[in-house]
């Protein structure tokens, strides 16, 4: 290739380059635009519909008496005490029942898709668990550990624990092959095998698993609180229920969701930082 020609080559390559990310920058700003867009017309169509009496706000409330209920809870406090303490014994429980049902089901995951006997004996026991509607457990487990923190973390170990496993299982048994014969003939032991062919196999499909448990580790622990609590966003659903007050029922679901986001977000930072290997998408650089 002539000399001359590279500079003017590498100099149009470049050009290209930031016209393209400036393209992304540009779709993202029309994407964030819209989201805002979005809700601000679903916000505002809401309270007019409420202050025309569209619809009833006693059952549907309206955005503005959604956000005085969030106000005072702040503020003030709820009836059952300061609004994050309510928030951080939710989180404590939705917690501890992620990380023992994502633990219990990445182990168990790992042992029954490396063991074909184990997976053959115990598949029709877990087919037959998880065809159990996991939520009327949470009854169960009330009369079993009371009203306390016990009975919600293990609704929501139950609820996190056959979505991990399922995940696990399946990147197991999706692990390639031939790395795992060509290990075998080098000599690796089942052990190093299963640490350093299947399991980086399987981290994929296990930290995608994650994203859906938390949210429903939260679910679990909410509906534990909803059956029967003393504290916890769960029990404020409740009260607001008995006293037929959408807004507290609303306020509260807004609470819960931000508490997803922020966790959503924390778990997406684990997982680039445990796949920092991978190669990064030009998509992901321009936003």
């Amino acid at each position: 290739m002539n000399r001359a020609a590279s500079p003017a080559l590498d100099e149009e390559i470049a050009r290209i380059e930031r016209a393209s990310v400036r393209a992304i920058r540009n779709r993202w700003r029309v994407v964030y635009a819209l989201r805002i867009a979005v809700l601000v017309v679903t916000l505002g169509g809401w309270e007019l519909a409420g202050q025309t009496k569209l619809i009833d706000p006693f059952f549907y409330s309206m955005p503005s008496q959604i956000a005085s209920q969030l106000w005072t809870w702040i503020t003030e406090g709820t009836s059952q005490g300061p609004l994050w303490v309510q928030v951080l014994v939710t989180l404590e429980e939705t917690t501890l029942g992620f990380l023992i049902g994502a633990v219990l089901g990445i182990i168990c995951g790992i042992a029954l898709g490396r063991n074909r006997l184990l997976a053959d004996i115990f598949s029709i026991y877990i087919k037959v668990a998880n065809s159990v509607p996991r939520v009327v457990l949470g009854s169960i487990f009330i009369i079993a550990l009371g009203l306390g923190m016990a009975s919600k973390v293990a609704l929501a170990v139950v609820m996190v624990f056959f979505v991990v496993f399922g995940n696990a299982f399946q990147g197991v048994r999706e692990a390639d092959g031939n790395l795992i014969a060509n290990a075998k003939i080098l000599g690796a032991s089942s052990r190093r095998i299963t640490y350093s062919v299947v399991l980086p196999s399987a981290l994929t499909w296990i930290l995608a698993s994650l994203h859906v448990s938390f949210g429903f580790a939260l679910v679990g622990a909410v509906v534990g609180e909803f059956l029967g609590s003393r504290q916890g966003i769960g029990l404020l659903i409740a009260t607001a229920q008995g006293a037929f007050n959408a807004a507290g029922v609303f306020a509260a679901m807004i609470v819960l969701a931000v508490v997803a986001l922020l966790a959503e977000y924390l778990i997406t930072q684990l997982e680039d930082w445990l796949l920092k290997w991978r190669p990064v998408q030009f998509s992901e650089t321009a936003h």
